[in-house]
């Protein structure tokens, strides 16, 4: 099949029914055969493929595959040459492919590291679920608020073992910071402020000039749910680019919250938001992306409120930092007696003068990670669900998904918790649904949680 000249996607049956079959790959010798003590048997090996091998997508597949009790058996990216560069030091035991549904296909892929840009990662999330394989999503684990739901409840159905890649979780200094929040030395927190500002100026990321897709980039299936569009440098490029266009990452607060306003949903025990109002624009910059340039985000949960800020016109920090322009980020936790100043690497403790009556560290009590992707290999063997699976995590997702709602529609959003539903705005529940591009159907199926 030629896969990038076609532009109607097969089904995901007829690819179950073909390339199970059709996908053929050398035996992979036992390590005793091959002289290497420590290395498990094949049969206790875990075998893992990956969708989306450009930044991250290689990041995590290296971080995976450093382990003797891991064998790399498939690679799939829409780009034959990042297919290619990801694929070479694995060739004795990978296939690739450029339609992610053949990967899935396989039996000799037990889990799956999804890596692509963030328009595909709720879909390819829930077909993994539904192939039963294990998944590594990249963050934003998805763009909708019911996509949110949807990804949490098929991982869910299908009793299969998810991690978020939300890395910094893994860090020795937000664990120090969630014993600080919970000692309650701090007082009452009430209120938590987070931020991540940069300067891109008024150009922004530039313009890109009009030209036809570079050779062995399937397109079509790069854009996939998404709104089809022209082939775009920037918008291809990476990450950093993705972040500037609107229907392809939701912008840089899906791009970068993920990993900051998972330290006070994880110190404090947030559920999700049930006031949610954000405002802002593309105020400023004038580039070929549509994405805001400016987001302000109030979340309201029981008991606390916190406060996102995003702006991609000025890097001054606050007390991370101001002057050369720079990427900036920060969390603050305002309780009674001090506020916590806190970044990925920074655990401070401002007293509300003499208040704070000890303010000598708690002993640590959470116990140290073996690292993001350690832990979620090590959970595929216990079947135990890590640290930042769909569960804890589509918390974080979801005031997400809202915020973006929120500001798309320009007015607040209730949310209910209880029934998972946008109350008292009609218009706001339909749009919390994506619309996907055909032959791509949202899978509706998993808007409602199994029973048990």
């Amino acid at each position: 099949m030629n896969v990038r000249n076609r532009t109607d996607p097969p089904s995901r049956r007829q690819f179950l029914q073909s390339a199970a079959a059709a996908v053929a790959l050398p035996e992979i010798i036992p390590a005793s055969a091959l002289g290497r003590e420590g290395v498990p048997p094949p049969s206790e090996r875990i075998q893992l493929g990956v969708i989306g091998v450009n930044g991250m997508g290689r990041a995590n597949l290296q971080n995976c595959a450093q382990y003797p009790d891991v064998v790399v058996t498939a690679v799939c990216d829409v780009y034959q040459a990042r297919l290619n560069a990801a694929l070479e030091p694995h060739r004795s035991t990978a296939k690739g492919h450029r339609d992610y549904r053949e990967l899935l296909a396989r039996r000799d892929v037990d889990a799956v590291i999804i890596a692509t840009p963030p328009h595909w990662h709720a879909l390819m999330a829930i077909h993994a679920a539904e192939a039963k394989k294990d998944i590594y999503l990249q963050k934003p684990m998805t763009l909708y608020p019911e996509e949110t739901l949807a990804v949490r409840n098929a991982v869910n159905r299908h009793g299969v073992i998810s991690q978020i890649g939300t890395q910094i979780h893994a860090t020795a200094n937000y664990r120090r910071v969630v014993e600080w929040v919970r000692s309650g030395r701090l007082g009452p927190i009430n209120t938590v402020r987070t931020f991540n500002v940069m300067n891109q100026g008024p150009d922004g990321i530039g313009h890109a000039p009009k030209e036809p897709p570079p050779e062995g980039l399937d397109w079509e299936m790069w854009l996939g749910p998404a709104p089809k569009r022209a082939f775009n440098r920037l918008l291809f490029a990476d990450a950093y680019y993705h972040g500037s266009f609107w229907d392809y990452s939701g912008g840089w607060t899906p791009g970068m919250a993920p990993h900051i306003i998972d330290l006070p949903i994880w110190a404090l025990d947030l559920g999700v938001p049930t006031l949610t109002s954000c405002s802002g624009g593309r105020l400023v910059i004038r580039d070929d992306g549509d994405a805001p340039d400016t987001q302000e985000v109030l979340w309201q949960y029981p008991g606390v409120t916190m406060t996102w800020m995003m702006s991609l016109c000025n890097s001054f920090g606050f007390d991370f930092g101001r002057g050369t322009p720079a990427r900036r980020l920060g969390i603050y936790f305002h309780g009674v007696n001090a506020t916590l100043i806190a970044d990925y690497g920074r655990c401070e403790v401002v007293p509300e003068g003499d208040m704070l009556k000890d303010a000598s560290p708690p002993p640590p009590s959470i116990a140290p990670s073996p690292g993001h992707e350690r832990e979620w290999l090590d959970c595929i063997k216990s079947r135990q669900q890590p640290s930042c699976s769909v569960n804890y995590h589509y918390r974080v997702d979801l005031a997400i998904t809202l915020a973006n709602l929120s500001y798309k529609l320009g007015r607040s959003l209730r949310f209910d918790p209880k029934t998972e539903r946008i109350i008292g705005d009609a218009q706001a529940a339909r749009m919390a649904r994506p619309v996907y591009r055909s032959p791509w159907k949202f899978p509706e199926e998993y808007l409602k949680p199994q029973k048990t």
